[in-house]
C-alpha cells in the first residue's frame, strides 16, 4: 500500500459523496506495526462519509476507558513526542467496561518516534515474572495475570515497574473476538510460518491459505508443537494481525462493514480517545517506515510447581534502555523487584532452557 503524506484526516463536511470505491478514491492506509487494533477503528475516516464518521465516533466512545493515573498523553501526541502503547491480547467473554477478566496473553510493548520516523515493538512474554505492582504486598507472579488481577492500570503499572519505561497508552483485544473479526472481513490470507495440525486444521509452511476466524484462532493458539515455544506464537498472532490490517482498508460492504465495528466495539478497549486516535494516525503514520522488532528472553524455571520466564538483570536492562532510547529518553539502571530477586539467586544457570539450578523467590508475600 502506497501513503499519501498528505492525507489528513478531518471530521467530514455534511454533503453528499458518492460511495464508489475506484482506485482513484482516497484509501484509508494503516499502520502495520500498531498491530491492527486503532486501525480497524478509524478505518473508512479518509472516505469522508459523516456516517462512517459518527459510527466510528460512537465506537471509539464506547471503547474508551482512562487510566486512573493518566496524564500528559494527550499532549505528548499533540507535541508530536515519541509514545509508547502497550498492546494487549486476552481470550475471554466480549470486554464489559469493567473488565478485568482474562490474563493478558498476548503483550507487546510498542514506541512510536515521530521525528526518527521508527517505531520498536517488544514482545514480552505472559510467563514473565514480575511483581503486581498496585496490589497488596509482594505479589509475585506471571506478567499475564496483572490484567486479570487489577485490570489495565496494574498491567500497565507493573509493565513500568519491570522494564523502567512509561507507557502512554494501552489497547487491549478480545483474542476470543478476533474470531469474529475476521469473519466480518470475510476471512484473511496467512503464510503458515511452519507445519502443523491443531484444532481440526492443518497449516503447511509457505503455502498461502485463506483462514476464517476459526481457523485462524487455530493457527495462533498453538503453543506446544513450535519449537520457539511461546515466542513462536507471538510471532503467528502479529502474523494474523498484520493480515487483518491488510484486508480491513478493502472493505466495501456497508453491512460487513457494521459488523465489524460491532465487534471491535464488543472487544476492544483502550485509553485513547477518539481525538487521539486521529491525532495518532495524522502525525505518527510516517513511524511505520522503519519497524524494529524485538523481545524480551526469559529463561524456563519453575516456582511452585508452575512455568515461568526469568528475565536475568542483564536482559532486562537491555530492553530498558532500548525502549527509553526509542523514546528519547535517558537510560537508568534498572533497580526493581526482579533484579533483586536476581541478585538473591547466584548460582542460577543463565543459560538455555529449562535450568536444573534452583530460582528460588524470597520476602515476597506471595508467589503464584
Amino acid at each position: 500500500m502506497d501513503e499519501d503524506k498528505d492525507q489528513t484526516i478531518q471530521p467530514p463536511v455534511r454533503r453528499h459523496h458518492h460511495h464508489h470505491h475506484h482506485r482513484k478514491q482516497r484509501q484509508f492506509h494503516v499502520w502495520r506495526w500498531v498491530g491492527g487494533i486503532v486501525a480497524v477503528i478509524v478505518i473508512g475516516l479518509a472516505g469522508g462519509a459523516y456516517y462512517v464518521y459518527h459510527t466510528l465516533h460512537s465506537t471509539a466512545d464506547h471503547t474508551y476507558i482512562p487510566l486512573n493515573n493518566q496524564k500528559n498523553s494527550s499532549s505528548a501526541l499533540s507535541k508530536n513526542k515519541p509514545i509508547s502503547i502497550l498492546l494487549m491480547g486476552t481470550d475471554t467473554g466480549a470486554l464489559g467496561r469493567t473488565e478485568k477478566n482474562g490474563r493478558s496473553d498476548t503483550m507487546i510493548l510498542a514506541t512510536l518516534n515521530p521525528a526518527k520516523k521508527t517505531t520498536t515493538m517488544v514482545s514480552i512474554p505472559r510467563d514473565t515474572m514480575a511483581k503486581m505492582v498496585g496490589d497488596n504486598g509482594i505479589n509475585i507472579q506471571k506478567i499475564n495475570a496483572a490484567y486479570s488481577i487489577g485490570g489495565a492500570d496494574m498491567a500497565v503499572n507493573t509493565t513500568t515497574a519491570l522494564l523502567g519505561v512509561p507507557v502512554n497508552y494501552y489497547a487491549v483485544i478480545n483474542m476470543g473476538g478476533l474470531e469474529k473479526i475476521v469473519n466480518a472481513l470475510g476471512g484473511v490470507e496467512i503464510t503458515p510460518i511452519l507445519s502443523f495440525s491443531n484444532m481440526g486444521y492443518t497449516f503447511t509452511k509457505g503455502k498461502v491459505t485463506k483462514m476464517d476466524g476459526k481457523e485462524a484462532l487455530a493457527y495462533i493458539r498453538m503453543r506446544y508443537e513450535d519449537p520457539k515455544g511461546d515466542y513462536g506464537r507471538q510471532d503467528r498472532e502479529r502474523q494474523v494481525i498484520t493480515a487483518i490490517i491488510k484486508t480491513a482498508p478493502q472493505l466495501k460492504n456497508l453491512t460487513k462493514y457494521q459488523e465489524l465495528m460491532s465487534q471491535v466495539q464488543s472487544n476492544f478497549r483502550s485509553n485513547m480517545s477518539f481525538d487521539d486516535m486521529v491525532a495518532l494516525f495524522n502525525k505518527y503514520r510516517d513511524a511505520g517506515k522503519n519497524v524494529k522488532q524485538d523481545h524480551l528472553q526469559g529463561v524456563g524455571a519453575y516456582l511452585n510447581g508452575s512455568s515461568y520466564q526469568i528475565a536475568s538483570t542483564k536482559e532486562l536492562q537491555r530492553v530498558s534502555d532500548l525502549i527509553n532510547k526509542s523514546l528519547n529518553l535517558p537510560t537508568a539502571k534498572l533497580n526493581n523487584e526482579e533484579t533483586k530477586q536476581n541478585a538473591l539467586n547466584p548460582n542460577f544457570n543463565w543459560g538455555s532452557g529449562y535450568t536444573k539450578a534452583k530460582y528460588t523467590v524470597q520476602g515476597a508475600d506471595q508467589v503464584n
